[in-house]
């Protein structure tokens, strides 16, 4: 008779599913309350922890992305809580964290500015990794704010991270802020309105629509930074975005016709230029 670990599998594997020994050791893990490295076949689970983890797998099988259904997603050194109420950390978006850890590493009390913070894995990733910044989150959504201050406690960042609730597109936005940073950051949504229908179920029907509609070209937030980004900057500071596909030639473009300098492009691991660093 096939073990329980293995039957987990095959259904993962019918469902479609990538990974499906990792994502059954994960499943099984997050019910027994053990390390994905300690699931193995022939483990021996409970009934009752074997329908804890059918109705887990029920979802998985509907495409709801893993890491919203057990409520956490690895990031950079991390775990940070997640909900449909937050965009999903992607590994892409480390490469934006490593590029502005090297900007604020010589500065002795960095202070910088997170545009869109989500479930704040950028800014509090920072803040673990650089013990003397301090530095404030914006988010348009109170729900991902709510998400972003429990993972700030759970990171031990909170007493250095100030959140709020607000839209950039405001024409009062930039009267929110008394001081001027060192760095700002950001990852907007940059999806073109048109391909919202065509990105893959686990995107569309479970990461926030308003953190992923970036307008009719995907640079309209872009551009709105580009226009608040010269004056929330101190002399010489910088911003790093995170771009899409065939994006950062024009994001480029965009913070240049503000002012601001052209630094460098760094590609991801796949080869895709992922982060645009521009200086005041």
């Amino acid at each position: 008779m096939t073990d329980y670990f293995s039957q987990i599998v095959q259904k993962l594997i019918k469902g479609g599913i990538e990974n499906p020994r990792l994502e059954a050791r994960i499943l099984l893990a997050h019910v027994l309350h053990f390390d994905p490295d300690e699931i193995f076949a022939g483990i021996d689970v409970s009934l009752e922890n074997e329908q804890k983890v059918d109705a887990l797998l029920q979802q998985r099988l509907a495409h709801k992305p893993l890491d919203k259904i057990i409520g956490k997603k690895a990031f950079y050194k991390t775990e940070f809580k997640v909900n449909e109420q937050v965009l999903s950390p992607r590994p892409d978006t480390e490469i934006l964290v490593e590029e502005a850890i090297e900007c604020l590493r010589n500065i002795q009390s960095p202070h910088i500015l997170d545009l869109g913070t989500g479930s704040g894995c950028i800014i509090e990733t920072l803040l673990q990794e650089l013990p003397m910044a301090e530095a404030t989150a914006v988010d348009i959504s109170a729900a991902a704010l709510q998400i972003a201050r429990e993972n700030a406690v759970f990171t031990g960042v909170a007493e250095r991270l100030k959140f709020i609730k607000a839209d950039w597109f405001d024409t009062d936005f930039i009267n929110l802020f008394e001081d001027r940073f060192d760095v700002i950051v950001s990852n907007p949504p940059y999806i073109p309105t048109a391909d919202i229908a065509r990105l893959d179920e686990e995107v569309k029907q479970y990461d926030p629509l308003v953190a992923l509609d970036g307008g009719i070209s995907g640079f309209d937030s872009y551009r709105r930074i580009a226009e608040i980004a010269p004056r929330l900057l101190k002399d010489g500071g910088s911003i790093l975005l995170e771009a899409g596909i065939n994006q950062a030639t024009e994001i480029q473009k965009i913070f240049t016709l503000s002012g601001l300098q052209h630094v460098k492009t760094v590609k991801d691991l796949a080869g895709i230029d992922r982060c645009v660093i521009m200086r005041k």
